[in-house]
């Protein structure tokens, strides 16, 4: 059954698990922090919607939203002394966006549908978990040594999916992609395919013999 969601556009996309910090400035979206605090929003919930990117000068807000967001539950909030607020908020839920309202909220609601969660409930999202896995260890091996993201794994293969769309070094579409997945187990093979690439190039790339950090730098006319 539809629910009213209050929307947050970002150029970011929120994964369920994900942790989303945020600095609010912005007069509407302060007033979204204070409704969440005070329990004007129940639960103190709101949708986190990434836009889409434009170069048109005509194209609006409303007009960039995407189909599908993540709501967005907040966790933490500090009201700086002029009145902006530093947040910290952790993603919840998928939902597909029916309708969008504006103007009935200094903020942008929406109609929107939630998404299921397919938890334990298909055999090959159980089959594609453990080969997931493996290959999220390697990504993180190549990238980041150190990391302590797999300190706790988790057993279920949705959890397991969320984890590694929220942590995966991805572009913003290709996280919308896996958001919008209608099922673990097309989101399981998708992110199969993305960590494989994603290793290969980060494979050649340290076995180039220059240092990491120079790749970043301009090549000098001189």
């Amino acid at each position: 059954m539809p629910e009213s969601l209050p929307l947050f556009p970002l150029q970011t996309v929120l994964l369920p698990g994900g942790r989303l910090p945020l600095h609010i400035f912005e007069p509407r979206y302060r007033q979204l922090t204070v409704d969440l605090i005070t329990g004007v929003l129940p639960d103190k919930r709101f949708g986190v919607i990434a836009l889409r990117p434009s170069l048109e000068i005509e194209v609006t807000q409303l007009d960039q939203l995407r189909e599908y967001g993540c709501s967005a539950i907040l966790r933490q909030a500090t009201r700086l002394p002029d009145g902006r607020f530093d947040i910290v908020t952790v993603g919840r839920r998928r939902f597909k966006v029916l309708s969008v309202e504006a103007g009935a909220a200094p903020y942008l609601t929406a109609e929107v549908e939630w998404l299921p969660d397919d938890e334990g409930m298909d055999e090959t999202a159980d089959l594609l978990a453990p080969r997931v896995l493996g290959a999220f260890r390697t990504y993180l091996e190549l990238l980041r040594p150190d990391s302590e993201v797999l300190d706790q794994v988790p057993d279920d293969p949705t959890v397991l999916s969320h984890l590694v769309a929220a942590t995966a070094q991805l572009t913003t579409d290709e996280r919308q992609l896996l958001l919008a997945a209608p099922d673990t187990a097309t989101r399981l093979r998708t992110e199969l395919k993305l960590l494989n690439r994603e290793a290969v190039l980060l494979a050649r790339v340290r076995a180039v013999p220059v240092p990491l950090s120079d790749l970043a730098r301009p090549a000098s006319p001189n």
